[in-house]
């Protein structure tokens, strides 16, 4: 018997600075059963440094051909992918090619390190894409904020991310890696 996704609630309320976007989104997240909450909860990070009202998560882990999340056009055309974790060149290749902005949020402390080295070279020629890197201690942080029904207020400025349910807190600075804009 297979095991079902877990389901979380989100009131995600954005104030970004950097882009002047301010508005709160009421999400649910499906945990896939292989994901880790530090992983959930950088997706939830990633939906609100790109937060648009046409951004969405996608079945991500459960599918081999969608990014964990994408803001599609009106005509259906992906305009910005996102992607988690270490995905390989191949992945990324496919990934600029369908869409018009790729974004990789990659983090896993010493192993994220060792994947830049290993794919950084290769994929300087892909003029829409940007890769960010979060810290291993960053990222884990965020582990406090974890609940089956969250209230987060986010507060982006200056590039940094803070998410807060009013009694603890979270900072992520992602790292530029390779930015196109």
């Amino acid at each position: 018997m297979a095991l079902k996704a877990t389901i979380f609630k989100a009131e995600l309320q954005i104030s970004d600075l950097d882009r002047h976007y301010y508005a709160t989104h009421n999400l649910t997240v499906a945990r896939h059963p292989s994901e880790t909450d530090e992983r959930m909860m950088l997706r939830l990070a990633a939906f609100a440094l790109f937060a648009d009202p046409e951004l969405e998560f996608t079945r991500g882990l459960s599918s081999d051909d969608e990014p964990d999340l994408w803001q599609k056009t009106a005509g259906g055309d992906i305009a910005h992918w996102i992607e988690l974790g270490q995905p390989d060149e191949r992945r990324i290749r496919q990934a600029c090619g369908r869409a018009q902005r790729v974004t990789v949020l990659c983090y896993g402390g010493r192993s994220a390190d060792i994947w830049w080295q290993g794919i950084g070279a290769q994929l300087g020629r892909h003029s829409n894409l940007s890769v960010l890197q979060v810290a291993a201690e960053e990222s884990s942080a965020l582990l406090a904020l974890v609940d089956r029904n969250m209230r987060l207020q986010c507060s982006i400025d200056g590039g940094s991310l803070w998410l807060s349910d009013g009694d603890k807190s979270a900072e992520l600075q992602p790292q530029p890696l390779l930015e196109r804009r």
